[in-house]
This record gives structure tokens, sequence and C-alpha cells, in this order.
């Protein structure tokens, strides 16, 4: 088992602040239930210098995402830069580059998550997307593990936030 997981960040602006605020707020409880310290590493973002609303002291912060690519210590990479082709084109990297992802970006999903998919399972490696499905409710780990004895064939809802909130104000109206 490893040490430890080293987290690299691709995009700093207000979820990624989010997700660091949250990771490290956070450190303690998730060393203890995943039995290894998560530790944040590195931040890559084109804006280094505006001041977020998380301290960043211990986490190098860069504009040169190789930084992160090459960086033996960095196990997962959560992409977090929003679009379809600059973020493809990164998760290609990262998965070439023999590191996990973990992204939150629907639209790459839908566009080209087959290929992303296909690549990810090519190189041994993980393309964790649940913060991506239903505002982040833990759904898919829970089919995945949660629920062992029964095949799920197919699920019906509207398990998008976004979706789901326009929904209801349609019927309360």
């Amino acid at each position: 088992m490893a040490e430890k997981v080293g987290v690299g960040l691709v995009g700093f602006g207000v979820v990624g602040t989010g997700m660091v605020s949250c990771l490290l707020k956070n450190s303690e409880q998730i060393d203890a239930r995943s039995g290894i310290p998560v530790v944040m590493k590195t931040i890559a973002d084109l804006d280094i210098t505006t001041p977020r609303s998380v301290d960043t002291t211990g986490i190098r912060l860069t504009q040169n995402i190789d930084d992160i690519l090459n960086d033996p210590e960095i196990d997962v990479v959560v992409e977090l830069v929003g679009g379809t082709d600059f973020a493809y084109n990164l998760i290609v990297k990262i998965l070439e580059a023999g590191k996990d992802v973990v992204t939150a970006n629907k639209a790459l999903l839908a566009y080209r998550g087959q290929e992303l998919f296909e690549l990810a399972e090519e190189k041994g490696r993980l393309l964790l997307f649940e913060a991506a499905v239903g505002g982040g409710i833990p759904i898919i780990q829970a089919l995945r593990n949660g629920i062992c004895s029964t095949e799920v064939e197919s699920i019906y809802g509207i398990l998008n936030g976004t979706a789901n909130y326009i929904l209801t104000r349609m019927e309360e109206a």
C-alpha cells in the first residue's frame, strides 16, 4: 500500500478553491476513513496570483501543467477547468502520464467520455466522475459497492441538480 496519495489540481477557480478547502478542512477524517493520508501537492491554474479563500501554504502553485504531469508524488489529478477541448486533451495527458483522474466536467463526459474511459482502461488508470452526477450525490459508488447482490440493469430519474431545480420550480408554478 502507498504511504500517501498525492493530489494535483488543474483549475483553481470557485469550484477548485472549494475542493481544496474541503480537502484541507476534512483531511483528518479522510485519512482515517481511507487509512492513508491524502495530500494536496500542486495546483495548476493560469492565475496563481489572485488571493483565494483557502490557505495554500505548503501547496505548490504553478501555471505549468507539466509540473503535475511529471511529479512522481502525484497519484491523482482533479480536473476542474471546464469546457471540452482543452479538458479532453488535458485528461488524455494525465492518463498517459500514468495518473488517475477525477473530473466534474459533465459536458466533457457527454461529448467524449467513451474515448476517455477506453483510454483509462487501456492505461490501467481510473477516470472518476461522481461530482459530475446529481450535484455530487454519491450514487455511483453506492451502485458499484453497496448493491453487490443485485445487478442493476437501468436507472430512471432526474439526477442532475440543475434540471431537478428547474423541474421543481415548474411544478410549483
